[in-house]
């Protein structure tokens, strides 16, 4: 079982003045939810996926220490654009969930203002650490990498128990649930890769769908400016065959697919 690494424990500190590692934030989201979304980029994360488009936010000792109350605060300038667009709060990253205090401060009071929250994860995280995130969460995106083991390891660095017991768990708990997977030629993109997932997201409650995202290669630049060698090189964008393939198997088991 892998070694599930988190910050200190913050739950006996009042929401608003939780303090968390940001990288970023884009107060105009389109793509993490529902409607125009203020994103809250996070620092740290355990997952060494050879296709991340942000490697710059893996270390949990980087970006910049911000407070629950000052997001919000940055937050309620975009607030009619986030209500006229059935919009609202993202928490991302990195894996949010390695600060899942902070989170859960951050969407509690984002509920008190009646804000929607979403928080887009790979599910590397014990329940017991998900659970005070989900009391206050409106939808998880959840990335599914692979449902394979062996492949989903040497695409990720990690295991995939842990995230397949967090999608369980956030299951159980009824969130509603979109799941995200991205098609990389070679690594995600056969048949039987494409019906384990089938398979699995059937047998999950609450997911309202499935996001198919092609393998790009946008941020393959940060990687170079970073010094980290990318272990993808040749590997090309899916063809737009592949992507309805894909897209035809699991709506042809009644999967809502977009």
């Amino acid at each position: 079982m892998p070694v599930l690494l988190c910050e200190f424990t913050q739950l006996d500190v009042p929401a608003a003045q939780r303090v968390g590692r940001v990288h970023s934030v884009d107060s105009m989201g389109a793509v993490d939810g529902p409607g125009l979304r203020f994103v809250v980029f996070l620092q740290g994360c355990l997952y060494r996926c050879r296709y991340c488009h942000n490697p710059d936010t893996w270390d949990q000792r980087g970006g910049e220490e911000r407070t629950v109350a000052d997001l919000i605060e940055e937050m309620r300038g975009y607030l009619p654009y986030m209500q006229a667009t059935g919009g609202g709060l993202t928490a991302t990253g990195g894996e949010p969930l390695l600060q899942a205090d902070f989170v859960a401060g951050l969407f509690e009071e984002a509920h008190k203002i009646g804000i929607h929250t979403a928080l887009d994860t790979n599910g590397f995280a014990a329940p017991e650490r998900a659970a005070p995130v989900l009391e206050h969460t409106d939808l998880v995106l959840l990335d599914l990498k692979q449902l394979n083991p062996e492949k989903h390891k040497a695409l990720t660095g990690q295991e995939n128990t842990v995230t397949l017991r967090f999608a369980r768990f956030a299951s159980e708990w009824g969130v509603p649930l979109w799941i995200r997977y991205v098609v990389v030629p070679g690594w995600s993109d056969a048949p039987e890769d494409v019906e384990a997932l089938a398979d699995f997201v059937q047998s999950l409650r609450g997911v309202e769908r499935v996001e198919l995202l092609p393998y790009h290669l946008l941020g393959k630049h940060k990687w170079e400016v970073l010094g980290i060698r990318y272990t993808l090189e040749g590997v090309e964008p899916p063809p737009p065959e592949t992507m309805t393939r894909i897209r035809k198997q699991l709506t042809q088991r009644g999967i809502r697919v977009t």
